[in-house]
């Protein structure tokens, strides 16, 4: 499937219908580096397990409002919504929309609710102008939430464990894709981001090789390698920047962040 490289870059969904692939150190890293160049930045948190939201130190159990509340709220009533569910993060310079459990009733509550996939498209909508990039941190199985993530994104970036076995989660998401590429007005975009690579590792490297054969132009040129410091850095509820921004791990988003500015 060939992606389209047609639209203006603004709402970026995180996803990978695998997990352990990188998927939220790739949403919260990619933030910070994009808001260290300056641009404006929100992170929205999708994911029932609130991941990235732990990460960057906010608990579903001290949560007011979180990202649940765009689904529950009526359209007319978001841009005060807004203001309520967005917090400044106290040492990075852009904006979070946590995660709580609740997103996982979702499939329940929404299921006679018309227009579902778009609620998000719609709600992004009020504060779209207001940021560079929005990126959207997903839940990885297939259901109401991711589908409102890839109507809403302009590019899909799919972080890929460079392992034989995480092969398999991304032609699981590109069923998904083609499903509603049927009915969109236009085909999603995508981008790979092979991640966790150890040099070492010869079937690593013959994964990295499957993959540009295989997406070519759909594949960053960016390579993310295994680096202790990202594991450090969640420990401690802080980002890589924050405890090694020398580090090889600190710089390969870095990269990535330029890749993304030169779409």
């Amino acid at each position: 499937m060939a992606a389209t490289e047609t639209r203006t870059i603004k709402v970026i969904a995180v996803a990978n219908q695998k997990g352990g692939v990188g998927k939220t150190t790739t949403a919260v890293t990619l933030s910070s580096a994009l808001s260290r160049m300056g641009k404006r930045i929100l992170i929205l948190d999708l994911d029932p397990h609130a991941c990235a939201s732990v990460h960057l130190r906010y608990y579903p159990e001290e949560l007011e409002y979180s990202a649940n509340d765009i689904f529950a709220e009526s359209r007319p009533g978001l841009p005060e919504l807004w203001a309520s569910i967005r917090r400044p993060h106290p040492t990075q310079t852009f904006d979070v929309v946590p995660a709580t459990i609740r997103l996982a009733e979702l499939e329940v509550d929404l299921r006679n609710r018309k227009g579902k996939g778009a609620i998000l498209q719609q709600a992004l909508g009020h504060v779209r102008s207001e940021y560079d990039y929005i990126l959207l941190d997903c839940p990885p199985h297939v259901g109401i939430l991711l589908v409102n993530a890839l109507v809403a994104c302009d590019l899909l970036l799919v972080p890929i464990q460079t392992d034989f076995l995480a092969l398999h989660g991304l032609k699981l998401l590109f069923d998904t894709i083609k499903v509603l590429n049927k009915v969109l007005p236009a085909p999603i975009r995508y981008r790979v981001l092979p991640t966790l690579y150890d040099r070492r590792a010869r079937a690593c490297a013959r994964v990295l090789e499957l993959l540009e054969m295989k997406m070519r132009d759909s594949m960053f040129q960016t390579v993310i390698g295994m680096d202790t410091h990202f594991r450090d850095a969640s420990a401690l509820g802080k980002v890589i920047y924050e405890i090694a921004p020398e580090s090889r791990g600190a710089q390969e988003y870095e990269d990535l962040a330029k890749e993304i500015v030169e779409l």
